[in-house]
Formats: C-alpha cells, sequence, structure tokens
C-alpha cells in the first residue's frame, strides 16, 4: 500500500521510512512531495511529519527497544516490519497515542504490507514494548551499556563516534559537560526560521525577530510557506545559523564599492541570497559557482527575488575561482552535516568516520583555491555544517600552515557577536593560535544548525 492510496499520517510516515531504509532517499525531500500527493495538511500533516522524523531521529533507540521486546535483533526482523515497528514504538513511547491506537494501527499495517503472520510477531512485540514507560526502557538500555559512551547512543540515539566526535568538540570550548545538551537538542524539531533579505524585505509585523541574526524571524502564525510564496522570493526558509554564516561574511569589515564576491560552494543558495542582497545594497558584485547542474538550478532560483544579475558557473571550485580576483569568498564546504541532524535525522545512521578524512581532503583543497584567489585584503569564509575538529579548526590550522605569512585569522567570534542583535554566548576554542578565533554555533546553546564559521584575509 502506498501513501497515495492510503491517504493517511500513518501510511505517508511509513512510506517515506521504507523509501529512506530501502532506497537511500532523503527524508527532507520525499516527505513534502509525499504529504502532497497524500492530500495531507494542518494537523495531518503535522502528525506524518513528527511520526516520520521523530522515528527516524530515535532510530538507535527504538531498535534497540524492538530487539529486546522481540528477543532477537533487529537485522533478523523483515525490513518492512521492522519500519512499522518503529512507528509503533515512538508512538507508544514518545507521542501521546493511546496505547490500543498506537499497537492496533501498526499491527493492521504490518498486515496489509507483510502479511497476517506478520502482524501476530507485531502485536506480540508491541504489546511488550508497552508494558515499560520510555524513561524505563531508557533505564534498561543504561544497564546495558558496556561503556559511558554505549550508554549515550542507546539513550540519545547517536552512533558512538558521532558522540565522541561532539565531546571534543565541545572539550575544545571547555564546555565537554554539554554534551547531553546537545544530545537531547539534536532529537528536537527545529523551529521554523525565515529571514528577510536585506534592503529587501522587513519582516512582518507580528513576527518574532530571532535573537541574533538581524534579518531572521519566526512566523508570528499560519503557514509560513504563505509568507514565502508572497515575498517573489524576498523572505526565505533558512537557519539562524546560515543567516550569521553569511553576514559574517559581508559584515566582516566595511564594504568598499565595487568589489567582487563569489560565492564557491553555493548550492542549495540560502546564503547566496543573502550575499546578493548585501552585494546590492553595497553596490559589489556577486558570482557563484556549484559543480551539480542540478543543484546550480537552486541556486539561481534563491536569487530569482533579488535584482541583481548573479551568474552561475557549474565547474569544480578547486580550479573554478582563479588567482587574486576577489575581495570576499564564501567556502560553505561539502561536509559530514553533523550539525544539521535535527533536520535530516537520517545522517546519523548513514554517515561513519571513514566520511571524514576524504571530506577533510576536498575542504582544504576548496579553501587553499579560495585563498588563491583573493585579491590583497581580501577575505574568505570558511564555513561548515559540522562541528567536527577534522572538518573546522583542522581545516583552517592547515591552511593557514600551508600559506605561511599570506594569511592572518580574523576574529570570527567578534564579528558574529557584534553582528548579533542580543549577548551570543560565542565559547573560546581550540586553543591558542590557528583556529582560535572560530565561532562555532550549536542547537541546544543558540537554537541553530552547529555551524562553524572561520574568517580568513590575506595580508
Amino acid at each position: 500500500m502506498s501513501a497515495a492510496s492510503g491517504r493517511t499520517p500513518r501510511w505517508v510516515a511509513y512510506d517515506v521510512l521504507r523509501a529512506v531504509h530501502s532506497s537511500d532517499a532523503y527524508a527532507n525531500l520525499l516527505l513534502p512531495r509525499s504529504l502532497v500527493r497524500a492530500g495531507l495538511s494542518g494537523p495531518d500533516a503535522a502528525l506524518a511529519t513528527e511520526l516520520t522524523y521523530g522515528t527516524l531521529r530515535r532510530e538507535g533507540t527504538y531498535d534497540a527497544i524492538i530487539a529486546d521486546a522481540a528477543g532477537r535483533p533487529v537485522s533478523a526482523i523483515d525490513p518492512a516490519v521492522l519500519d512499522a515497528l518503529r512507528l509503533g514504538a515512538h508512538q507508544l513511547l514518545a507521542m501521546r497515542t493511546p496505547t490500543h491506537a498506537a499497537v492496533n494501527e501498526t499491527v493492521r499495517q504490518v498486515r496489509m504490507a507483510a502479511g497476517t503472520s506478520a502482524s501476530g510477531f507485531a502485536n506480540a512485540v508491541l504489546r511488550r514494548v508497552s508494558e515499560r514507560s520510555r524513561e524505563e526502557w531508557l533505564e534498561r538500555l543504561d544497564a546495558s551499556a558496556r561503556s559511558d559512551d554505549e550508554r549515550l547512543a542507546l539513550r540519545y540515539a547517536h552512533p558512538v563516534w558521532v558522540i565522541r566526535a561532539f565531546r571534543r568538540a565541545l572539550a575544545a570550548e571547555g564546555r565537554a559537560d554539554e554534551l547531553d545538551a546537545l544530545l537531547e537538542a539534536d532529537n528536537v524539531s527545529p523551529i521554523v526560521t525565515l529571514a528577510a533579505l536585506p534592503g529587501l524585505a522587513e519582516r512582518p509585523e507580528d513576527a518574532v525577530a530571532t535573537p541574533y541574526s538581524p534579518i531572521g524571524f519566526r512566523s508570528g502564525g499560519g503557514d509560513p510557506g504563505t509568507v514565502v510564496a508572497a515575498s517573489d522570493g524576498r523572505v526565505r526558509v533558512q537557519d539562524e545559523g546560515s543567516q550569521l554564516a553569511a553576514l559574517a561574511l559581508s559584515r566582516a569589515v566595511p564594504v568598499r564599492e565595487g568589489e567582487v564576491w563569489l560565492d564557491l560552494c553555493a548550492a542549495p543558495g540560502g546564503k547566496t541570497a543573502v550575499l546578493a542582497a548585501e552585494a546590492l545594497a553595497h553596490s559589489a558584485r556577486l558570482e557563484a559557482n556549484e559543480v551539480s547542474p542540478a543543484r546550480a538550478g537552486l541556486v539561481r532560483d534563491s536569487v530569482a527575488g533579488v535584482p541583481l544579475q548573479v551568474p552561475v558557473s557549474e565547474e569544480d571550485g578547486r580550479t573554478r575561482a582563479g588567482r587574486g580576483r576577489y575581495d570576499r569568498i564564501l567556502v560553505d564546504a561539502p561536509c559530514t552535516g553533523l550539525g544539521a541532524l535535527r533536520r535530516r535525522p537520517e545522517a546519523r545512521w548513514r554517515k561513519q568516520p571513514a566520511d571524514v578524512p576524504a571530506l577533510a581532503t576536498l575542504q582544504s583543497e576548496l579553501l587553499d583555491a579560495a585563498v588563491e584567489a583573493l585579491a590583497p585584503g581580501g577575505i574568505v569564509a570558511y564555513v561548515t555544517c559540522s562541528p567536527h575538529l577534522a572538518e573546522t579548526a583542522g581545516i583552517v590550522a592547515e591552511t593557514l600552515r600551508t600559506h605561511p605569512g599570506e594569511l592572518e585569522e580574523l576574529d570570527a567570534r567578534a564579528v558574529v557577536a557584534r553582528i548579533s542583535d542580543a549577548p551570543i554566548d560565542l565559547a573560546a576554542g581550540d586553543g591558542e593560535g590557528a583556529g582560535g578565533a572560530r565561532a562555532q554555533l550549536w542547537p541546544h546553546r543558540h537554537g541553530t544548525d552547529a555551524m562553524s564559521i572561520s574568517l580568513l584575509r590575506r595580508r
């Protein structure tokens, strides 16, 4: 059965989970289309969204609970049945769904998806799950853990390697005691934040201003998509951390008329749009680049509402930039995305430690290309949506080492603090010297994605 034919929130969520696990689909891309096809809106769409994202975020915890209740590892359970059990566990342990409704609806799903014999198994497993509260199950998992890292992994549904990377990043700021708060924040749905492009749009009168970004706001009520659709591209849904990263480059130092800027890895284009508006306001020129033709199209769409010609090239950023041409360059580098696990819940289960070295190599090469393309006095903002030190402080330190005497690191923390509408807690980190002026944002501390921002200037 499909979501389109079922037209219920549970079936939409189930179909998305099946696509995520069987076809490597991305929930944040597939779910909106599935909601439209199923004709769901309002509370039904909200229910489908919570079922999908909530289940994916805590999948590791639910798998451990299901394995305990079933008396077998989840690898021995039919994948189609397992996804239904995950949805059922989320309803039983994290939502206010009555037990009989959660069990009966899940058993019905299993019967339709995998047959009558599987439905009896599902009924027995969910009855066992329902015998304990969420906290009782977590205490049981705590007792079964072989190490503190494994305990955190089971309780907060993060792979052990991610937990260790987060701990190191927080410890570099002297904030290792915030680890539990960070892991918990990763499992909470982010508040939808919008950006009013500077000089082109204003925050609506009923909007709630974001605490830090001077262009950010939260909808005062209703569907934020309506606000976006009515703005001709001048209001966009955009994380507050992403807004601050773009503004840190455009407002690091005063803009001279006629400056030329480059967004080197521009897709999907949210930061490009902010930079375009800023360039328009200061009589600067902006170019953008995105190696993927399909994603380059997203960038063109993102800047369509800005009355500024922004050429978008489709080249490898490592060879695109040229030499000594640009006054400001944004390198929003491809990364593990560990800073956006609230929005891309399946990413935590897909990424592996082995992904980091190849990404770090690419990040270094892109930043090196940007440095070569800077005019004297030019500034590059190196940004990742990851707090992993190998993708952040390590890249900056290596770049400074390989360009001795050419670069100086600006105090990104001071720049972000100056831009911010309210005092912002940006802990000093990374030790003394290279990388020590990096600004690191956090979901638990700032309510943003875990965005890392470094600023380097050619002498």
